[in-house]
């Protein structure tokens, strides 16, 4: 599926794809790394589910695929399709996004949304500092047109201060993934540019004192610093 760009159709994505790469992430977790998860409970177990993550490192994607308690489809940005390695995202049911038009994206998004699926997402739209300051709109929008629970999580310990985003934690590195309480949007909501700003705000505020409380926590502190950021 490699330079699928705006042209992404749900028929594209693997739906048997997280059978095996789910697995793959939990041996990342676990076995190549040191990953302890707290709060899986709060995912739901059935029916759609948006798992939206604070970014600060590259590996956050298979480290969070691994600790999601159901298969899921992560969004991936377009590159990774286009690399030699494009068939493994393809092969896995990941989503691709061309981060200069995500439209096409969040359409197949939904769709999947609709099946009952659960769904991953970096709301930031790059790897910085992870204290989810910034949400772009794409995340809210699903939210508010799904009607999905949101469950905010915390990416912690894959970048360590100083080191830049590319940064690969050392095998049996301690991380950590940490889900909060889910978010279910209120349905009244107005539609539209002012309903998609005001799910903006819910969404960032329930994601902020998301990962301010996951670091307290676990003790685990963000890097503090963009990095090189990508």
């Amino acid at each position: 599926m490699t330079s699928l760009g705006q042209s992404v159709r749900a028929a594209d994505i693997k739906r048997w794809g997280p059978v095996w790469s789910r697995r793959v992430g939990w041996f990342l977790d676990h076995i190549w790394w040191n990953t302890t998860v707290l709060g899986a409970e709060n995912v739901p177990s059935t029916g759609p589910v948006i798992v939206a993550s604070n970014h600060i490192g590259v590996v956050d994607g298979p480290v969070l695929h691994g600790a999601i308690p159901r298969g899921s489809h992560i969004i991936v940005k377009q590159e990774f399709f286009d690399s030699k390695l494009g068939f493994l995202m393809d092969w896995a049911g990941q989503i691709p996004v061309d981060r200069s038009s995500g439209r096409a994206a969040l359409v197949v998004v939904l769709e999947m949304l609709k099946e009952g699926r659960v769904v991953g997402i970096f709301p930031e739209g790059t790897r910085g500092t992870g204290d989810v300051q910034s949400v772009r709109a794409g995340v809210a929008w699903l939210a508010l047109n799904s009607g999905a629970p949101l469950v905010p999580a915390a990416c912690l310990g894959t970048r360590p201060a100083g080191a830049t985003v590319g940064h690969v934690p050392k095998p049996r590195a301690h991380l950590h993934v940490v889900f909060g309480e889910p978010l279910t949007l209120p349905a009244d909501l107005p539609r539209g540019k002012a309903g998609t700003q005001e799910a903006m705000r819910l969404v960032s505020e329930h994601m902020t004192a998301h990962v301010a409380d996951a670091v307290a926590r676990t003790g685990i502190a963000l890097p503090g610093d963009a990095g090189t950021r990508d």
